[in-house]
């Protein structure tokens, strides 16, 4: 019997600079949060793809501009999904002229179906309608004025009937004259309160919840290991040896997979919550926006810092939160999140080494290092972007009160992600490392680093705590068997840089696995260059140090 192939549908892209309301529209039209995100045909640029409600037309939701280097991403975007019968042109009827005049500068839109939109039409000065109008003779396009936030039924009928219409820009002379309303001042636009405003915010509605998260996790790991974890263990003591590795080993699915889940489940729930606030709120664009000029120095801009904090709870939410970075230094910020973002995992690990060790005080002074050399890291590997680049194209989002629907729509998106997405590349490492044990592979490759530890004034016993880390972070662990003889037996000095090698040289494998989804695997293979080389740069001049100034 011969099958006819489905009729490919249209498809509908939004365009626009970032906070223009093109995610609450994409929302508006899919009743979706994140839609099934991609790569597009192999690029690095993320977009988001859901049908449209009640219709037979693909919904595309493009990375929003916010500085001049993202609209290269935007048109490799349109590019990228050719196939694009109609492009929205999303812009904020508060900012008409400045917005307009960059996407048309901007986006080629030659031959392309093309209608507008204009969101805050309810916080704009002049007349939505008239306004909508004086664009509609000028353009010869549909447009749409809005409250995209809570837009009407009659917006949202008006929105699909420009659909419909849209048609090819027509050559624009002058735009009309529009008023420019801006955002009120608040503590973050202050020369000196507001960068420190902006980090105490930060860490407020980010580091906190890493903190709380990790809390939990710490608690409730003993209870699970009771209840959960050794009754599994009993159930399964039958099994032959190879599917008991699998399943109830270190490395199995069942125990390590679980504790996979404890860990980084709690950080998303809570950190999503954070960033679904901030961002309804309008406070993570402000934040961002103060904290730009400083981070611009190591390779960064402000709104990457959401993602390397997220790495403190775990690796691989904030590489897949990366997306959201900009082009231009997205790269930048995920080798930053490999090198300094302590996850959960090494955290804990890292403290009950140095516990054990009878050293505890050592845990502060591990993370300031760990803070600057991420810093000179990431600045010596990717530079600074060209200023051009970094230059934002719009003005601070305005403050507003969250709504509790689009909040659960984004945690919700969140949580679709990690289960979806992160998780099933945790339990594949799982089978990848409970096998390596099983077969002996890792004791093997431990006698062949074993020479370069010498080197560095580290015991052999090193090898297989250091193989351990990369297959994850609590690997580190290892260092502590046998009742902690081993940290116990060496010097401060010693211990620290034992940790430090361990918890550096790499990262985990299921952090390097996502970062070759996201960005390829030439890309992932040079980050993981460029971290060991530091690691152990920095490993040989701590362990030069130690040599001239021994500790007891």
């Amino acid at each position: 019997m011969f099958y006819a192939p489905a009729p490919r549908r249209d498809t509908v892209v939004l365009a626009g600079m970032e906070s223009s309301g093109k995610s609450t529209l994409f929302r508006s039209l899919t009743n979706h949060a994140t839609g099934d995100e991609a790569n597009f045909r192999g690029s690095t640029v993320i977009c988001r793809r859901a049908l449209l409600t009640g219709g037979n037309l693909d919904v595309v939701d493009t990375p929003g501009i916010r500085v001049t280097g993202d609209a290269l991403t935007t048109r490799l975007a349109l590019t990228a999904a050719g196939t694009a019968d109609v492009i929205l042109l999303v812009v904020r009827a508060v900012d008409l002229q400045g917005e307009l005049s960059s996407l048309l500068e901007i986006l080629e839109l030659s031959g392309k179906k093309t209608a507008l939109i204009l969101t805050f039409a309810d916080l704009a000065e002049e007349f939505p309608e008239e306004t909508a109008a004086a664009c509609r003779e000028q353009l010869g396009i549909p447009v749409v004025a809005l409250n995209a936030r809570l837009p009407a039924p009659a917006s949202l009928a008006a929105l699909r009937e420009a659909i419909t219409w849209a048609c090819e820009v027509m050559t624009v002379n002058a735009l009309p004259p529009t008023a420019r309303v801006l955002p009120a001042p608040s503590l973050f636009d202050r020369p000196r309160l507001g960068p420190l405003a902006a980090l105490a915010a930060l860490l407020l509605f980010y580091a906190v919840p890493v903190f709380l998260a990790y809390h939990f996790a710490s608690v409730l790991q003993p209870w699970v290991d009771a209840r959960l974890i050794e009754p599994s263990k009993a159930a399964l003591a039958w099994l032959p040896v190879w599917p008991a590795a699998l399943l109830t080993g270190s490395y199995g699915l069942l125990t390590l997979g679980w504790y996979s889940f404890l860990w980084a489940f709690p950080v998303v729930v809570l950190i999503s919550l954070a960033m679904a606030f901030t961002e309804e709120t309008g406070l993570q664009d402000r934040i961002t926006r103060t904290l730009d000029p400083a981070l611009r120095r190591i390779g960064l801009s402000g709104r990457d810092l959401q993602p390397v904090i997220t790495g403190f709870g775990c690796n691989v939410v904030a590489v897949l939160q990366s997306r959201s970075c900009s082009r231009c230094t997205r790269t930048a910020c995920i080798s930053l999140i490999s090198f300094g973002s302590a996850c959960s995992y090494q955290i804990g690990a890292s403290l009950s080494i140095f516990g054990v060790a009878g050293h505890p005080g050592l845990f502060l002074p591990y993370l300031g290092l760990l803070f600057v050399t991420g810093a000179i890291h990431t600045r010596l590997w990717h530079g600074t972007p060209a200023a051009a680049e970094t230059m934002p194209r719009h003005e601070a989002a305005f403050l507003q009160a969250p709504r509790l629907r689009a909040m659960a729509w984004r945690v919700r998106g969140a949580l679709r992600q990690f289960l979806f997405s992160a998780m099933p590349v945790f339990l594949l490492i799982c089978l990848a490392g409970a096998a390596l044990q099983q077969a002996g592979w890792i004791d093997r490759a431990a006698k062949l680093v074993e020479p370069v530890l010498r080197l560095l004034s580290l015991p052999e016993a090193t090898a297989a705590p250091l193989l351990f880390s990369i297959i994850r972070k609590d690997g580190l662990l290892t260092i502590n068997q046998n009742g902690g003889a081993l940290p116990a037996s060496l010097s401060a000095g010693q211990v620290f840089l034992m940790v430090w090698l361990c918890s550096t040289l790499t990262s985990c494998l299921v952090t390097l696995w996502t970062i070759r989804r996201e960005l390829g695997f030439p890309a992932a293979l040079r980050l993981a260059s460029h971290q060991a080389l530091t690691s152990l740069s920095t490993t040989a001049i701590l362990a030069l140090f130690l040599h001239w100034h021994p500790t007891p």
